[in-house]
């Protein structure tokens, strides 16, 4: 039987002080480091098949600056272009690689974007050189009351995103949270162990103006503290309706938190905090792993072409003038406060950008399979109900859906929220049923994987 050999490797990618962090629909330039940002790589090896799993700690990056960066890996590495998976934690304290439809990056991002190929070129070409003989095991843990849904209905019949902490007009969020915690372990003959783990929350947590991993890079650090010998790391999973808001605090909650613009409750220490909640999850899972047989490693790509949600023309006045108002630093002039200003600047801004775009996108799902175990790379930010869709299918013992991957091409809301209404839906770029249909396409990807 062939042997797995597993591979480990962290390089700093932090930018220089000036860069654009990107989020929240405002300008916020780095002035300040609170943590370092690093590409985590982790190297596979079964017989003549290669893989390498790379998370960065970044907003997000779009596919087409993504394959490139692949591709380089690829005749770098001398493996295909499958078998080449990067993801993005989404942390909103660093900076995004942003273009495709009427986005281009300012003259610091470009040039990042050139810094942060050659710097993921290189975490995989050391990931690689890392390979030891491993034994896999999987488990999980339970990360319980640090993620909470973020769409709520309200007492007018609307539905809001982030109402704010406390709103009277709160009725009942809409869905639950899935506070399980994935975790693959490997065990390398004269090496560190790995744990490769997964939780899906917006890493939204920090704030400001100063570069920080946000409460992922916690994760990191304190079950490599915790547990001796260890490395760590960390993918997102899905996390496009759920983040660390709680609307209804009680006793400390918010102990080591600030009341932001936007009506959100933030701060570093509650990310340390979720940092050590999560790998309490970790740790539950951690001695009591169920060892496998990795018999195989597979990775495939599956291309998707998903409807563009493009605006009517009768829509394109009111959303030129919210942009104005917005370019011009002008939205107080909107009748709007907290998140909803962030909503109708987000939704107005699509608008614009969609106005001359395709019909439809080309997308790609991205499949990795460790024997009994799948991770499903998903190129933006799911809904936890595409999460919970793609976990539901047969044939293996875990799967983990990871957002962010291959590709940041926004939100991906369940049908419902889009007649709904709320942040997400209307800035998506993707008619409704696009959620649904990554259900089926991840369904259909994870059969071909076992066939």
């Amino acid at each position: 039987m062939q042997t797995l050999k597993v591979g480990f490797s962290r390089i700093d990618i932090t930018p220089e002080l000036g860069i654009d962090i990107s989020g929240y629909f405002v300008t916020r330039i780095a002035d300040g480091v609170l943590d370092r940002l690093y590409a985590n790589a982790l190297a596979l090896e079964l017989g003549n098949t290669r893989t390498i799993m790379i998370v960065l700690d970044n907003l997000g990056i779009k596919q087409d600056i993504l394959k490139r960066y692949r591709e380089k890996i690829a005749a770098e590495c001398s493996i295909p272009l499958s078998s080449v998976f990067i993801s993005c934690t989404h942390t909103h304290t660093a900076p995004s690689a942003k273009s495709g439809v009427n986005e281009k990056p300012s003259l610091r991002v470009e040039e990042y974007i050139g810094y942060l190929s050659e710097r993921t070129l290189l975490a995989a070409k050391e990931a690689f050189a890392d390979l030891k003989n491993a034994k896999m095991g999987y488990g999980k843990g339970e990360a319980p009351g640090i993620a909470f849904v973020r769409r709520f209905r309200m007492r007018d019949g609307s539905i809001k995103t982030n109402p704010g902490v406390d709103n009277p007009d709160i009725i009942a969020p809409i869905g639950d949270v899935d506070e399980s915690v994935s975790v693959l372990r490997f065990d390398r003959d004269g090496a560190d162990t790995i744990v490769l783990t997964s939780f899906g929350c917006h890493p939204d947590v920090v704030g400001g103006c100063k570069f920080s991993a946000d409460w992922p890079g916690f994760v990191r650090s304190t079950v490599e503290k915790t547990l001796d010998n260890t490395k760590c790391i960390f993918f997102n999973g899905a996390e496009g309706d759920i983040n660390h808001v709680n609307v209804h605090p009680t006793g400390g909650f918010l102990n080591g938190m600030f009341m932001d613009f936007d009506d959100v409750a933030r701060g570093y220490d509650h990310a340390r905090y979720m940092g050590r909640v999560i790998t309490g999850g970790v740790l539950q899972a951690y001695d009591k792993v169920q060892y496998v047989d990795v018999d195989s490693l597979t990775s495939v790509n599956k291309v998707m072409n998903v409807p563009s949600n493009k605006p009517t023309p009768e829509q394109m006045p009111e959303a030129y003038r919210i942009k104005k108002l917005h370019d011009e630093g002008r939205e107080s002039e909107l009748p709007y406060t907290g998140m909803m200003v962030t909503t109708v600047v987000a939704e107005a801004l699509r608008m614009v950008r969609l106005k001359n775009a395709p019909d439809a996108f080309d997308m790609t799902l991205t499949g990795i399979k460790i024997g009994p175990v799948a991770i499903v790379g998903i190129p933006g930010e799911p809904f936890l109900g595409i999460g919970r869709g793609i976990k539901d299918t047969e044939g293996y013992e875990m799967i983990i859906p990871v957002a962010c991957a291959n590709g940041y091409e926004g939100y991906f809301p369940m049908k419902d929220s889009y007649d709904e209404g709320g942040y997400e839906a209307r800035s998506s770029n993707f008619r409704a049923g696009v959620a649904e249909f990554i259900i089926s396409e991840g369904k259909k990807l994870l059969k071909e994987m076992n066939d």
